[in-house]
């Protein structure tokens, strides 16, 4: 038997990396996973991995008309949600001299406009008992220059995290916040690759090394499950100690 038997999740930017590794994860598990993504062909490869259990709907977290279809399709494929991984996400490296309208634009749209959409239209489909998780960074926890829009943006949705652990309470619905650190995911790559050389300095993380999507997935599949029920508004680091040490 697996810790999500009978549960039916949800996982936003799934196309790859972390979202792709909780996806995976749930399904191993025996969870029905919806994946979505902006890039089809990406999506589809995702949803071949994750297996029979997943469930591919095309579509940007951050377009309310794709948001729209993603959850018709759930309520009349599964009828419900227990599970959602808000994880869609980009980042930009910009210092403040640089930033651009459009790059702005982007970034709060995917990043905080696709979460605060995704969960509020995922409500009438939630339970009583499930679990909503949003995905921060560690960049949102100590200075990252030129992240700062980015690193924005993760800060807010840990400030999400708190507020609507609070709003939820009543209906049994657990809200926590889900912050990596340096993780090897397509996206992470491109970011560290347009920092400076030699920034930041010293070893990626205390423990000596980036982080892997799924070590990000294994927290995830914790507050996903039964063993984290007493768990809500709490922020869950797994960052290599990089936020603490």
């Amino acid at each position: 038997m697996g810790q999500l038997d009978d549960k039916t999740a949800l996982v936003t930017g799934a196309s790859s990396g972390i979202g792709l590794a909780i996806a995976r994860r749930f399904a191993s598990e025996g969870a029905t996973v919806y994946l979505t993504g902006r890039r089809k062909a990406e999506l589809d490869a995702a949803a071949a991995q994750v297996g029979a259990r997943g469930i591919a709907v095309q579509g940007d977290a951050s377009d309310l008309g794709d948001l729209d279809r993603l959850f018709a399709r759930i309520a009349e494929g599964s009828g419900r949600l227990d599970i959602v991984a808000a994880n869609a996400g980009v980042g930009d490296y910009g210092p403040l001299g640089a930033i651009t309208e459009e790059e702005y634009d982007r970034t709060a749209a995917i990043n905080l406009k696709g979460t605060v959409f995704t969960v509020q239209k995922a409500l009438p489909l939630l339970r009583a008992g499930a679990s909503v998780m949003l995905l921060s960074s560690s960049a949102a926890l100590r200075a990252a220059p030129g992240l700062g829009v980015y690193a924005a943006t993760k800060a807010a949705i840990r400030s999400l995290a708190r507020t609507w652990a609070a709003e939820l309470a009543d209906r049994g619905i657990r809200v926590n916040a889900l912050t990596p650190g340096p993780v090897e995911t397509p996206g992470g790559d491109g970011l560290r690759d347009a920092l400076p050389h030699g920034s930041p300095p010293g070893p990626a993380t205390p423990l000596g090394r980036l982080g892997r999507p799924d070590e990000v997935a294994a927290t995830a599949l914790y507050l996903a499950g039964d063993q984290s029920a007493f768990t809500t508004g709490a922020e869950l680091l797994v960052d290599g100690g990089t936020t603490q040490l």
